[in-house]
């Protein structure tokens, strides 16, 4: 234990498994430095993907700018531009920092659970892979959801000033905007996690999620209309029409688990 930093201990708890105030917060500043170390792991992957990445965010631009007629098209193709000295340094550690964090997803989701696991029985700790693993899964499935919808949301976005308006966009605020939709989606599809846990502890059942089921069909359509970054509606219907059926699923998973 010497050679172990101090941050890194796991707190000494009661016989009886309880934690004092003093010792949650110790646990919790452990559990955040462990998840910090992973995102700067993450990140140096990250940034040696950085190029084949960036070519891979762009090309839902290239695909519109292709369609458009020789005329409409912007002045630099579907190249990006830099109108500041310090625009690409900004993009590239944006970039690389959403990547680190999805390479270091997995540590974060099992230390969140781990954290939460004291206050939970011990067939409920048992659950942290199955956790861990839906919520990668979920979360790759709403980035890639994202990324498919993205050429819809362009050309209804970018065309909606008529065809005397020409794009002329900046690195900045477009990556900006692709990482910006596809963490709303990749965090909106974790939507039947957080139900199915909600169950789990007691707080919901899913009695009260059927019975919840048209008020939920109006939340969930106000909901994708104000988390969608893009306000398009092929993005809301992106949106909303997985969370419908994850609400569906989360009340037959809650019937499994008798819930």
């Amino acid at each position: 234990m010497g050679l172990i930093p101090s941050v890194l201990r796991r707190p000494d708890r009661d016989r009886d498994g309880a934690m004092t105030l003093v010792e949650h917060l110790e646990e919790l500043r452990r559990r955040l430095f462990i998840c910090l170390g992973a995102i700067a792991v993450g990140s140096i992957v990250g940034w040696l993907l950085y190029n084949p990445l960036l070519r891979v965010m762009t090309n839902p631009f290239c695909d519109w700018v292709h369609t458009l007629p020789p005329s409409q098209q912007p002045p630099a193709g579907c190249r990006l531009v830099a109108t500041g000295p310090i625009d690409p340094v900004m993009v590239k550690i944006k970039v690389v920092a959403v990547l680190g964090l999805f390479v270091a997803l997995p540590v974060v989701l099992y230390q969140l659970w781990a954290f939460i696991v004291p206050g939970l029985t011990t067939r409920e700790r048992r659950m942290a892979i199955p956790f861990v693993a839906s919520s990668l899964v979920l979360f790759a499935l709403g980035a890639g959801v994202a990324y498919l919808t993205l050429p819809k949301a362009l050309g209804f976005l970018l065309g909606f000033g008529g065809p005397t308006i020409t794009p002329f966009l900046t690195a900045n605020a477009f990556l900006s905007f692709v990482l910006l939709v596809g963490l709303a989606f990749g965090a909106t599809f974790e939507f039947p996690i957080v139900l199915i846990f909600l169950m789990i502890v007691g707080v919901l059942s899913s009695e009260k999620l059927r019975s919840w089921r048209r008020m939920a069909i109006l939340v969930i359509a106000v909901a994708a209309a104000v988390i969608t970054p893009s306000a398009d509606p092929w993005s809301m219907l992106a949106m909303m029409l997985p969370m419908l059926l994850f609400y569906e699923l989360a009340i037959i998973v809650g019937r499994l688990l008798k819930h």
